[in-house]
């Protein structure tokens, strides 16, 4: 199952699920609906809408619903506190709250939309309906089991068919519909493992990959799990894009698993929310404008709020004693440290010093600063990678000399290792692993597919890379450029955008792209990801874009393949040149990979 899998949802709303839930939830599960009704943008009818959530809760002896709405243009957001195994029934409350306060304003007559709730305003009523639709959601035998789990310290996982107690080799599982009493527990055999979350826009799959192998070197089996799949020891169990709770519950019932890195995006986050609840680090490793207009998420203030759920599950590991994992943050990155500092799971831990910090300079001022109060940080000086614990500094050698930044062209990746040594430190990984893996992972492409792979075709240098976002094309074409200034060759591109963007951020792609003035620009199409765009609409867009930025007609070409395109700039391109793929097709890069290995 993809991150993004989720059934159709009714025809006005988006009716996301969320565990652990929004910020604003301090250790509370919640559930959110868009609406998508002119009402939307009445002050009265969200009023009325927030009003009938906080009553019919109240009725249902639930906790406090805290309901808060928010407008965004044409739509508004509600999102509500819920009880944890009463989620799907929480989300039809919340239908029916704004199903009503819409009627109230007779907008649901208006614009034809059908309720999908009882047409009924009489609170009691509904309290009983809503009361039998949840107790039939809540199973008592599940109940039992959590309860005796969390007596226990044992981690729970759930999904539509199977519930399983414990992580990695302490896991055991069973059919949801064939539960064991509590007394029938192996619990002396159950146990968790240590787990790492590693979000944020760029950089989380390079991360995740690091850790792993950071974690192999120290002589543990590493689990992961990213949009690439789910590896155990080194090997694909799962291919497919797994960086969701799917994902992660497969890396966590694996009986081989000893340490978890789980890739979380923030699709997952925001559709179907966390898997676990505890964890010993997570990691942000940055947020830039992306996926924007979805699940409520309008501004690159809002990627932040939604990356930084990922620490709510080291506040709550620890809510008795404190919190007992570390939160690695971009130190550089001005509006994720905003937020972070408004954010009170953050805050907690920053006050509980659980804050790791890492920037491309280690005298960065908020590194400084933590340095100050005996943090951890991890920044580059003089060239070379300074780790600071404690007061002690460690200097893990020069960055020119670790694979992953070729030679130094690659700063970018500079920061992906800073956030995976702060993240190996908090999961209890020695120095000489993580000294040993820095200085030869990314050696070979095989290290990190996909992820600024260098190739050499027949004298070009040829960089394959997932860049889908213009922050992440912006640092490979800064690579690019570095190299072709080397060699004193062409720069050759390609380029596309799936569907399920604006047509503001299509352009920015575009703009990126010409911004590195290349030499030849070969459009592809994406037939599978088209997402509710015409076929050839986006290469139109980003052609337009790009003609206007400067770039001339001649050097631009079309392609309704990816795979075709690709190979065109490889038969483009001659000795000297750098041709650069960002491929969004796994199936594609394999065959290129195959392609550029045999010459």
């Amino acid at each position: 199952m993809s991150a993004d899998d989720e059934p159709e949802a009714p025809q006005a709303f988006d009716d996301s699920r969320r565990l652990p839930g929004p910020n604003r939830w301090y250790g509370s599960p919640a559930v959110e609906l868009t609406a998508l009704t002119t009402a939307a943008q009445d002050e009265t009818a969200l009023a009325a809408w927030a009003q009938r959530v906080r009553s019919l809760c109240a009725a249902l002896h639930w906790p406090e619903a805290q309901p808060q709405a928010q407008r965004h243009g044409a739509s508004a957001t509600l999102a509500f506190a819920a009880p944890e195994d009463m989620l799907f029934t929480a989300t039809e409350v919340n239908e029916w709250a704004w199903e009503r306060a819409a009627a109230a304003h007779g907008a649901l007559a208006d614009e034809g939309v059908a309720p999908t709730q009882p047409d009924s305003d009489d609170l009691p009523a509904m309290a009983a309906h809503f009361g039998r639709r949840a107790a039939d959601e809540r199973s008592r035998p599940l109940a039992r089991l959590k309860a005796a789990a969390a007596a226990r310290g044992v981690p729970v996982f759930v999904d539509d068919d199977s519930v399983s107690l414990g992580a990695g080799t302490g896991s055991r599982g069973w059919p949801r519909a064939a539960l064991p009493l509590p007394m029938d527990v192996p619990w002396a055999a159950l146990h968790d493992v240590t787990t790492v979350l590693v979000t944020g826009s760029n950089g989380k799959t390079t991360v995740t990959r690091l850790l792993a192998a950071m974690a192999a070197a120290a002589g543990r089996v590493a689990g992961s799990c990213s949009t690439e799949g789910v590896v155990v020891a080194g090997r694909t169990v799962l291919a497919g894009d797994y960086a969701g709770p799917a994902g992660a519950r497969a890396v966590l019932r694996h009986p081989a698993v000893q340490l978890a890195v789980l890739e979380t995006a923030r699709g997952g986050i925001l559709r179907r929310g966390l898997a676990v609840r505890r964890v010993d680090a997570a990691v942000v490793t940055n947020v830039s404008a992306d996926h924007l207009g979805e699940y409520g998420v309008h501004d690159v203030e809002d990627i932040a709020r939604a990356k930084l759920v990922v620490a709510r599950a080291l506040v709550l590991a620890g809510r008795r004693d404190g919190p007992t994992g570390t939160l690695v943050l971009d130190g550089g990155d001005a509006v994720l440290m905003d937020v972070a500092a408004r954010t009170p799971h953050v805050c907690a831990l920053r006050d509980a010093g659980h804050l790791a910090l890492f920037a491309p300079a280690h005298d960065h001022p908020a590194l400084q600063a933590l340095q100050a109060t005996g943090g951890s940080t991890c920044g580059v000086h003089g060239g070379r990678l300074l780790w600071t614990h404690g007061g002690v500094q460690h200097d893990f050698g020069p960055v020119a000399h670790m694979p992953l930044t070729l030679g130094g062209a690659a700063g970018y990746n500079a920061l992906n290792i800073a956030a995976a040594v702060l993240a190996a430190a908090a999961a209890g990984l020695s120095t000489d692993a993580v000294r040993h893996t820095l200085m030869n992972f990314g050696a070979q492409p095989q290290d990190n597919p996909g992820r600024l792979e260098r190739w050499s075709h027949h004298g070009a240098t040829v960089l394959v890379d997932y860049a889908h976002n213009p922050d992440g094309l912006a640092q490979l074409l800064g690579v690019a450029r570095a190299l072709q200034t080397q060699r004193q060759g062409r720069l050759g591109l390609l380029l596309g955008q799936a569907g399920n963007r604006d047509n503001g951020a299509i352009a920015a792609l575009a703009r990126t792209a010409a911004a590195a003035a290349p030499d030849y620009v070969v459009l592809k199409e994406l037939p599978a990801m088209l997402r509710g765009r015409a076929p050839g609409e986006v290469p139109a867009l980003l052609e337009a874009t790009l003609r206007a930025a400067g770039v001339a007609p001649e050097r631009i070409r079309h392609d309704g393949d990816e795979a075709g395109a690709a190979r065109a700039l490889l038969a483009w391109a001659r000795p000297g040149d750098v041709v650069v793929l960002p491929v969004h097709t796994a199936a594609v890069r394999q065959a290129l990979a195959q392609q550029l290995e045999a010459g």
